[in-house]
């Protein structure tokens, strides 16, 4: 029997199981069964707690000096994900709870790198680290570098961003409103993206704020998604034509998120994080 958590930032939700002694080999058909919303406990990802020192990948090990604790992601379908946003909260949330970590300020590996989480009033805030435009010559001659179609819709261009993990921000024009899009399918995405991509949906509701919709490459559409809001947030401010450091709110169908752009071109995320269950099951 394995002990496992549920827990969900901004209802981006979330299955982790605890592996301090790095021996357990989570399958891909493990982790959908886990993610299975039917047949299983349901989540948009799956999270192994994982002592940084036993991860199989070089790159993490090479963190275990800073950060004890690795946040193993793996998206719905079993693939591996480099990073997760609200993943990282809730990832942060649960060392506290159960112990692992101490303190208002912590350090956790991912696979995109070393993660800073700071205890904040609405929960957690976590430094995402760099970022950087995917063609940023293409994003500032033509304000956008890819095309994206949703279901049963034109193409549209859109502005693509690399937080770690890949991200396509279209804003949406005047006549298409968020709630009538059909993400029940992948957006087509033209140059194609072998590895996939995350795909944002964005309106602007006033100053420094924007309302998103998200599809998430290997889980489908989600309620939320962190680094898809930092994204959102950093391409909206790029084409406001403002690129200073205030904060950007980012309303999601789970909730609401705090984007901050930092020097250095960093990013900073904060929001909720809220573990709900726990239990054993025989995977």
């Amino acid at each position: 029997m394995t002990r496992f958590t549920k827990g969900h930032g901004t209802e981006n939700d979330f299955v982790l199981v605890s592996d301090p002694d790095g021996t357990l080999e989570l399958t891909p058909a493990q982790v959908q069964r886990l993610a299975d919303r039917r047949a299983g406990i349901g989540g948009d990802g799956v999270i192994r707690v994982v002592p940084a020192r036993h991860a199989t990948e070089d790159t993490v090990r090479a963190q275990a000096a800073d950060a004890e604790w690795f946040m193993d992601y793996r998206n719905a379908d079993g693939s591996l994900a480099e990073m997760c946003g609200n993943g990282s909260r809730v990832f942060a949330s649960f060392l506290l709870r159960e112990g692992l970590v101490h303190g208002d300020t912590f350090d956790i590996a991912t696979r995109a790198g070393l993660k800073h989480v700071r205890v904040v009033s609405e929960g957690f805030a976590v430094d995402l680290g760099p970022w950087r435009y995917g063609d940023e010559e293409a994003a500032r001659r033509d304000g956008f570098d890819i095309m994206v179609r949703p279901r049963h819709g034109k193409p549209v261009p859109a502005l693509t961003l690399d937080l770690g993990n890949p991200h396509a921000v279209v804003m949406l024009p005047e006549g298409i409103e968020l709630e009538n899009l059909d993400l029940t399918a992948p957006p087509e995405v033209q140059p194609e993206q072998p590895a996939g991509i995350n795909v944002e949906f964005v309106k602007a509701i006033g100053p420094a704020h924007i309302a998103m919709r998200v599809h998430e490459r290997g889980v489908g559409e989600t309620r939320s998604c962190g680094t898809g809001a930092a994204a959102a947030a950093l391409a909206t401010r790029f084409w406001s034509g403002v690129e200073d450091l205030s904060p950007w709110r980012v309303d999601v169908p789970g909730g609401t998120l705090t984007v901050t752009p930092l020097p250095g071109n960093r990013v900073e995320l904060a929001g909720p994080a809220v573990l709900v269950a726990d239990g054993d099951i025989d995977l």
